[in-house]
């Protein structure tokens, strides 16, 4: 079981047809979940109450209901790969429940905290990427792959059709434990200064906290592949944005003179910068016009709240916020499903629950209706 699955995530990673994030989720939960709990199983002696144990224990061990259904998609998803190579002749996994997932909670800020955040963001380089995110509703990645050329400032039509993500780096050397001249050292939380990155570690370095990469390196080895002097395949790179279709906006009013400030601060930069400029069209870049990487963006936006005064909230968080807004200010439920460009309307319901003005408004009007003067 533990090699059929080695061997599906290698050749996922060199279809290229999964989304980078989506295909490192995939790698951690196979090796952290499903080889260490099911690995040991023969593929076609799996049965369905391994699945019912393994699922158990990981519940046990905190993992997050959403996240043992991820496991059971991609156990799901190499089975039926299985069958259609004759390696087994039914999926043990279409036997059982699959595991709920309860819909997480939407935790939107309030229009007051949503407008101190705006305010805090003027003083910040890329201040419009915070406004977009609560005006447009527009995922990370999607608000860090907007560019230039799918903005139109005059008409205020936003094009938000890709998405930035981190691709990881694969080896291209030959033989991974030759990998460069300090290969080894980056697995070891003392850089195994000791033994030297000798073959012949005994111990497997355990005691100083990692297995030794002679022997089996712990992260795959694409921990480590962004050292190699022959990297391959990882990058920055663009995407078309989640789901089906593409995504077009229309820009608040409001918000268009934010971009156009954005536009001459970004072509002040990219003057100073000279040579240094990397030109990829974006909107929101660094200082050198690189793509913002996911966890600066991240940092930011935390350092913000901070800054503006407010709760603490997840980043996804500024989503939510833009769908209640909308529905609080009256907008239809469809048109709010447009705008977010959820597939299902049900996705967008949760945000009804929420709209607590509301529901006071509509509880207003049945009391005038009922008791109220003529």
């Amino acid at each position: 079981m533990a090699e059929y699955l080695d061997v599906i995530c290698a050749r996922l990673v060199a279809s290229g047809k999964m989304a980078p994030r989506t295909l490192e989720d995939y790698q951690s939960k196979n090796r952290h979940w499903i080889v260490p709990l099911l690995g040991k199983h023969r593929l076609d002696r799996l049965t369905p109450e391994h699945l019912d144990r393994a699922y158990s224990r990981m519940l046990e061990q905190g993992l997050s209901q959403s996240s043992v259904l991820k496991v059971h998609r991609i156990l799901s998803r190499a089975l039926k790969i299985a069958i259609r190579r004759n390696k087994i002749t039914q999926n043990v996994s279409t036997l059982i429940d699959a595991p709920v997932a309860d819909d997480p909670e939407v935790e939107p800020l309030t229009r007051d905290e949503a407008r101190r955040i705006s305010k805090a963001a003027q003083a910040r380089r890329n201040n419009a990427r915070w406004s977009v995110a609560l005006a447009l509703g527009i995922r990370q990645g999607e608000a860090l792959g907007l560019r230039w050329s799918y903005v139109d400032l005059d008409t205020g039509v936003i094009k938000a059709w890709y998405q930035v993500q981190r691709k990881p780096w694969q080896h291209g050397c030959d033989d991974l434990h030759k990998c460069g001249k300090d290969w080894h050292r980056w697995s070891c939380k003392k850089r195994c200064t000791e033994h030297k990155h000798r073959a012949d570690c005994a111990k497997g370095c355990k005691r100083h906290g990692h297995t030794c990469p002679t022997r089996a390196c712990p992260k795959g080895c694409t921990g480590h592949a962004d050292r190699c002097p022959k990297r391959r395949g990882g990058g920055m790179v663009f995407r078309q944005r989640k789901g089906k279709r593409r995504l077009t906006l229309q820009c608040p009013p409001e918000l268009l003179p934010l971009l156009r400030t954005q536009r001459a601060a970004q072509a002040a930069e990219r003057e100073k910068a000279g040579d240094l400029w990397e030109d990829h069209d974006l909107v929101f870049a660094t200082r050198h016009g690189r793509p913002i990487e996911r966890t600066e963006d991240y940092k930011t936006w935390k350092a913000l709240l901070v800054q503006a005064g407010v709760r603490d909230a997840r980043l996804h968080d500024a989503r939510h916020t833009a769908g209640t807004l909308l529905v609080e200010q009256g907008v239809h439920i469809r048109v709010v499903q447009e705008i977010l460009g959820h597939a299902r309307v049900t996705t967008t319901e949760r945000y009804a629950h929420v709209a607590g003005a509301l529901v006071q408004d509509a509880s207003e009007r049945m009391g005038a209706a009922l008791w109220g003067g003529d």
